[in-house]
């Protein structure tokens, strides 16, 4: 099967919004400046890739100000949204999700200059736990395997359901036998994590992306039935851009068969984000 042959009314799980920028400006602390990605591309975008559903995620540049992404999942009933949130930013949770809201987002990377303003830190997902139980809303935390190990058994521990962005952002150079990425693994045997399969910001050095197979398949060795989707839309500060389209088809590809491919993008997500 092929993106143009996908009829399964499947979800992309990871997007973002920008713009109209005269409607919803960005905010001004922001670290970058993304050309506008508007809504009516995205839903053209699902249409292209035969899926029906699309997980927003909001995006640093904005702050703390969610206005986009509500304003686009009241319009579109079919999409759902990951907000960012601090124990003190001005968006409370309570009622998010009969909104759309399904997750909130938090960081925690390897390296310097990770971080970016707009972001939530592991300390705030800490102090916002039980918030989000009581919310119905599970955590999203952008991580990597370097940074992964340092935080996996916390991540057990959690009251409310974990998805690990990108990946867990592997190393393709390191092997499938990197001690994070075999944290990662075992957190997938396990279920205590969801994971989103969007393999190629880890291979953009990469004079070759099949590097990625490998990594794709033992994760959906190791659980497929906590593994989603993702398109990382509109591929922000990727030089040049990839073809979404050729994405979904790398999975597809990698997926093993049809059968993986309809549990990752209906099955597993219409349990997570519906």
């Amino acid at each position: 099967m092929t993106a143009t042959e996908n009829n399964l009314g499947g979800w992309d799980c990871h997007a973002h919004l920008f713009g109209p920028y005269e409607r919803f400006p960005l905010s001004p602390e922001r670290s970058y400046t993304p050309p506008e990605a508007v809504e009516q591309q995205y839903t053209a975008l699902l249409r292209r890739l035969g899926l029906r559903h699309g997980v927003l995620v909001h995006p640093s540049a904005y702050g703390d100000d969610h206005s986009l992404l509500l304003h686009a999942l009241a319009a579109q009933p079919t999409l759902r949204g990951v907000v960012v949130v601090r124990p003190d930013s001005p968006l409370p949770l309570t009622g998010l999700r009969e909104r759309g809201v399904r997750g909130a987002r938090f960081s925690h990377r390897s390296g310097a200059g990770t971080n970016f303003a707009g972001s939530a830190s592991m300390a705030d997902l800490r102090a916002l736990v039980p918030t989000l139980a009581d919310a119905g809303l599970h955590a999203e935390v952008w991580t990597d395997c370097k940074a992964l190990p340092e935080i996996a058994h916390e991540l057990r521990e959690l009251p409310i359901p974990v998805v690990i962005d990108h990946m867990g952002g592997f190393d393709p150079r390191a092997g499938i036998n990197e001690p994070g990425f075999r944290t990662l693994l075992n957190l997938l045997e396990s279920g205590n994590v969801w994971v989103k399969l969007c393999a190629y910001r880890n291979l953009l050095q990469e004079p070759d992306w099949e590097v990625g197979r490998a990594f794709q398949q033992q994760m959906i060795a190791a659980n497929p039935e906590r593994l989603v989707w993702g398109s990382d839309w509109p591929h922000l500060r990727v030089t040049p851009t990839p073809d979404t389209v050729r994405l979904l088809d790398m999975f597809m590809d990698w997926a093993g068969g049809d059968a993986a491919v309809q549990q990752i993008l209906t099955n597993n997500p219409d349990r997570l984000y519906r």
